[in-house]
């Protein structure tokens, strides 16, 4: 349990809290392969909101355009990387 008693909580630091990112996805096609860069990770995972500061539309757009790429043979569905 540590030196904190049961059941209490510790005080919470005050934080800053930083503005959201603006992500700009006007224009989002599946043959353009450095924008879907982007969005993908070095192992060719689609990225998460969280880390790309997509909202929820924008982040449906960016997966269905990354997987129309996979599909068209743009971009391919795994990276380089092999076991």
């Amino acid at each position: 349990m540590g030196y904190r008693a049961k059941g209490r909580r510790q005080p919470k630091a005050d934080s800053v809290v930083a503005p959201p990112k603006r992500v700009s996805i006007k224009g989002l096609d599946y043959k353009d392969l450095a924008s879907l860069k982007r969005f993908l990770s070095d192992r060719g995972k689609i990225r998460a909101r969280r880390v790309t500061g997509a909202s929820i539309q924008q982040q449906r757009q960016i997966a269905k355009a990354i997987k129309n790429a996979r599909e068209m043979g743009v971009i391919p569905f795994k990276s380089g990387v092999s076991r």
